[in-house]
């Protein structure tokens, strides 16, 4: 064999002094996110017929692991639902709470995956809950004979336009927020509104947080609908119950959803780390982790936004009348301004370092341009988060918005 390089559909063959073969390989990824409301009224036929590659039939039988909340909520229809369509469904309930986001979970879903005995090409498990219940089962199944497909069906806000749209599985481990995790897209998620009617305000609010996250760094338009309409959409329960609360509830999941979309289809294995959508996640995961159990993820994640809106405020990117109406509608919608845990501005600067760990040795830190967009910064500095911090004290003292203890709900 002469010495050289051959080439044949990505695979890389040269012979120098010793061998070296070099694999290339593209994977094929599609995943749907279907509207279907309703989804579990036995006439609704959307989760049996609008995946093309996770069909269900008469005969068949699926694994649903459910947060026990919506089990309790909702778990009788969802059976009838099952039976009435001749499913075989065995529905497990699991704990489902930011607490409980731990490998422990991860364990308890393999094992009910190896009991169900699962064939693993036919059969994908079904996840009902909100974006912990997600997130625990779609890891599981993603490591699962190093690879089982699943399809999520998320209850609350925060899983219908954030933690259900993307790839992303994972729990906590230590102190670090998804230390543990997969890149795993569903095959599906299918998004009923109707479930939000048994959320409550606060875990509403929490769902907001990360529809006013992509509002800050890409719409302005969006942000416009939930200054004059969030609250009362979200008194609405997103149910529509008039028309013109219809016409707003739609729009704001639909573009929250396509925006997300947006910035994550070009990007979804996060070979890019500037990421706009990380914006109110450079400091709120050590925040969230430090505050456990007082503060949910969407109100960490906007404790992030207006800190990072006040350094935006001091670099002169943001005004002071565009700072002021971000904080009006953070507080019109019932989302804090300040934790106790940003009494120790120290906190704040080892997220930071964390935050450079995983963003491969830069901040990549993306902080907001007026209302609407954002640019990306390296350079963010102790004495300025320590400068933004007192600005923000000053504000959310003023106002009292700070953080409340949390409570379990669906």
């Amino acid at each position: 064999m002469r010495n050289g390089t051959r080439f044949q559909q990505g695979l890389h063959h040269t012979v120098v002094d010793q061998t070296t073969w070099t694999v290339e390989a593209v994977k094929q990824v599609r995943y749907q996110v279907v509207e279907a409301n309703g989804l579990f009224r036995p006439e609704n036929d959307r989760l049996l017929t609008a995946c093309p590659d996770a069909q269900i039939r008469r005969g068949d039988r699926r694994l649903v692991v459910i947060d026990h909340s919506v089990d309790r909520l909702h778990g009788d229809t969802i059976r009838a639902y099952f039976d009435h369509h001749g499913i075989a469904a065995t529905v497990v309930p699991l704990q489902a709470h930011e607490a409980a986001k731990q490998w422990d979970s991860v364990t308890r879903v393999v094992d009910v995956m190896n009991a169900f005995g699962i064939d693993r090409r036919r059969e994908p498990v079904l996840a009902i809950g909100g974006g912990v219940l997600t997130d625990v089962v779609g890891f599981a199944a993603s490591l699962y004979r190093r690879g089982t497909p699943y399809v999520r069906i998320p209850t609350t806000l925060i899983g219908l336009v954030d933690a259900g749209v993307g790839v992303k599985t994972g729990v906590n481990y230590g102190t670090g927020k998804n230390r543990l995790g997969t890149y795993a897209p569903a095959m599906a998620t299918f998004l009923d509104r109707t479930f939000l009617r048994t959320v409550d305000a606060r875990h509403l609010s929490n769902g907001l947080a990360e529809i006013l996250k992509v509002a800050l760094v890409k719409s302005a338009e969006l942000f416009d609908i939930l200054e004059t309409a969030g609250r009362a959409v979200r008194d609405d329960r997103f149910q529509g119950s008039t028309t013109e609360l219809e016409s707003a509830a739609t729009v704001i999941i639909a573009e929250a959803i396509h925006l997300m979309l947006e910035e994550l289809q070009p990007n979804l294995w996060e070979s890019t780390l500037e990421r706009c959508v990380d914006y109110g996640h450079t400091f709120s995961p050590t925040v969230e982790m430090h505050a456990l159990p007082a503060l949910l993820h969407g109100e960490a994640v906007n404790v992030d936004m207006a800190l990072t809106t006040a350094i935006g405020r001091l670099r002169g990117d943001v005004t002071e009348a565009e700072a002021e109406r971000i904080y009006r509608v953070m507080e019109d919608l019932d989302l804090p301004l300040w934790d106790p845990s940003l009494d120790t501005p120290d906190l704040l600067v080892d997220a930071l370092t964390d935050t450079v760990r995983h963003r491969d040795g830069q901040q990549r830190l993306p902080l907001p341009v007026g209302i609407g967009q954002h640019r990306f910064v390296n350079d963010v500095t102790p004495e300025e988060i320590r400068r933004a911090l007192f600005a923000l004290r000053q504000r959310a003292g003023a106002a009292g918005a700070v953080a409340r203890t949390t409570k379990e709900n669906a």
